[in-house]
């Protein structure tokens, strides 16, 4: 796939999946679900106050009896209720409707019925970017602050599942560093070195690791054999490994504000991938997120 609108339409080729919105009390979260529902991408199970969603649901015009939306009156603990749903196997997928990011993480972690799998949970962003003629994730921006090397591992393991699920088998990880030289002052590049002999060795299957390596050299040739790097990665990522919060999430950023990019996002590593969406996300942002939420699951329950 080189662009975004192409998950859509394998996902409307998938078998319908169920979708839990924590609290869909929210005209745009609701305005959201009708254009995924009209797209016949997934069927939904609405949390939250009945009256409420009913309301805003009128105001949009939209008709919530319909074959593929349930609504599920809940006044409290809603994010709980939610996350049950997926617990219980009565949905795939988990989505943030209008409640705080902290209480549906809450719910996700609970020991009792959360989606824990032992590792990390990591933001996964695949990025359609004008200039480029792929399709480039970008881990971890929203998660996992100063990632360990064990961290790290494990957030190499969910992206690349990501992409395994969007047809990209045998991904190119970019580790990337301030530069492409080992220097034990930056334990960024070395954690890049350890992770790619990791690979090398057999102890991460499924993707191809090159590090350290700059931003430029990971996703420029030119700039790779000016360095005179020669590498399978250098140039051709597939995926940005960064080394830290601040990097990615400044690089997610300049990606959409800067190159005009357009995103989808999960979190993976869970039981169920989570749709994190905010208000700042535009429409087709959410409907690429679902989709690539949908694939995602699509391709667990085909292992």
């Amino acid at each position: 796939m080189k662009t975004l609108s192409e998950l859509i339409k394998h996902a409307q080729q998938l078998d319908k999946q169920v979708v839990s919105i924590a609290n869909a009390a929210d005209v745009e979260v609701l305005r959201f679900v009708k254009q995924a529902v009209d797209q016949d991408l997934a069927s939904f199970l609405l949390h939250g106050d009945q009256q409420v969603i009913q309301a805003y649901a009128d105001k949009l015009g939209f008709d919530l009896n319909h074959q593929d939306i349930e609504v599920v009156h809940t006044t409290s603990a809603i994010a709980d209720a939610a996350v049950q749903t997926i617990d219980r196997g009565d949905a795939h997928i988990l989505m943030k409707g209008n409640i705080s990011t902290k209480a549906l993480l809450q719910a996700v972690l609970n020991k009792q019925y959360g989606l824990r799998t032992g590792g990390v949970l990591s933001h996964s962003a695949l990025f359609e970017i004008p200039s480029q003629n792929r399709l480039l994730f970008l881990t971890d921006a929203a998660m996992n602050i100063s990632p360990s090397l064990k961290e790290k591992v494990d957030i190499i393991h969910n992206t690349v599942q990501v992409a395994h699920a969007i047809g990209i088998l045998q991904p190119k990880v970019a580790v990337l560093a301030p530069v492409e030289v080992i220097n034990p002052a930056m334990q960024s590049t070395l954690d890049a070195a350890a992770l790619t002999q990791m690979q090398h060795r057999g102890q991460i299957n499924g993707c191809m690791i090159d590090g350290p390596l700059a931003f430029d050299n990971a996703v420029s040739l030119d700039a790779a054999r000016q360095k005179d790097i020669v590498s399978d990665v250098a140039g051709r990522a597939d995926i940005l490994l960064a080394p830290s919060i601040e990097v990615a999430n400044a690089l997610y950023k300049s990606f959409i504000y800067f190159a005009q990019a357009k995103v989808a996002a999960i979190i993976s590593g869970a039981k169920a991938p989570i749709v994190l969406t905010s208000r700042a996300d535009t429409a087709e942002s959410k409907l690429y997120s679902l989709a690539l939420a949908l694939l995602s699951t699509n391709n667990r329950r085909n292992q």
